[in-house]
């Protein structure tokens, strides 16, 4: 077996902690973070804003009491207009990420609305902007030990393959791998992997009901609602070679976290253990992945 299984990562997405006003029913972040524990997580994404402590103290503190190492986390941004600059907002994102040792900046390139329904069509001076953006982020956190990554996500201006080619031509800045939002934005994962494993740094895994994906992408039903339908999957139980995808990167010589994502959307508070039987799921089916590797 390879060191993978001591490099998975959890994320309160995954317990439906989520940044997205009205997601749903969210759990404490004292539950989450002892659940992660108790399951063999070694370490954890931050969450949105407002799940940890903002003072950067005591969110590594928040973290440490639990044994439990600090990934980074996601920073979602708007990149693309040329009157806003995001280096203050990212550059104070990064004072938590410092203190509490966490190694990766994931940013995502926010439309500047709520949520993942929709997003405006950038034009050339929109793409210019982003684009310088992105350096320049990636060399205010490499200045702070930090490693920036650029996260193609549903919803925001880095979304399909057109968008993701131009990041990669266009910046020099590496990619967070999200299997699930890049299948869902008409991304095969598998020949991302293939082809640009120098530009992936970090990794988010999911897996994916590729039917549910087919009727995001053809506009059936909009994302949220797929999300709460049951769209993403634990690990092994969706359309995903996430085998392929992992073998690759470790070939490679990849040594960055497999976080763990499931994104979910919680109605009420569960009535059983909840997520945590997901999380457990997922968490075996890439250990039996990582024996194979």
């Amino acid at each position: 077996m390879s060191d993978l299984a001591s490099r998975i990562a959890g994320a309160p997405i995954s317990w439906g902690v989520c940044e997205v006003p009205g997601w749903g029913w969210q759990y404490d972040p004292e539950t989450v973070l002892a659940q992660m524990r108790d399951v063999g997580i070694a370490a954890t994404e931050f969450g949105p804003d407002g799940f940890l402590p903002e003072d950067p103290a005591e969110k590594a503190k928040a973290l440490a009491d639990l044994g439990l190492r600090a990934v980074g986390g996601f920073v979602p941004v708007v990149l693309h207009d040329p009157s806003h600059d995001p280096a203050p907002e990212v550059a104070r994102a990064l004072e938590g990420f410092v203190a509490a040792g966490a190694s990766t900046l994931v940013l995502a390139a926010a439309t500047g609305q709520d949520g993942y329904d929709g997003r405006p069509v950038l034009d050339s001076a929109g793409w210019a902007t982003l684009l310088a953006n992105l350096d320049s982020l990636a060399g205010l956190a490499a200045k702070q030990g930090v490693v920036a990554t650029l996260h193609p996500h549903v919803g925001t201006m880095i979304e399909n393959a057109e968008d993701v080619d131009r990041v990669l031509e266009g910046s020099t800045i590496g990619l967070t791998l999200d299997t699930g939002h890049l299948l869902i934005g008409g991304v095969d994962p598998v020949a991302l992997a293939l082809k640009h494993t120098d530009r992936i740094k970090h990794t988010h895994l999911k897996d994916v009901d590729a039917s549910w994906a087919a009727k995001v992408q053809s506009g059936e039903v909009s994302y949220t609602d797929a999300v709460r339908e049951g769209m993403y999957r634990p690990l092994g139980g969706g359309d995903i070679d996430l085998t392929t995808i992992v073998s690759t990167l470790e070939k490679s010589g990849y040594d960055g976290w497999y976080v763990l994502e499931q994104d979910t959307m919680l109605q009420s508070r569960p009535s059983d253990e909840g997520p945590l039987s997901d999380v457990r799921a997922s968490i075996a089916h890439l250990r039996r992945i990582a024996e194979a590797v």
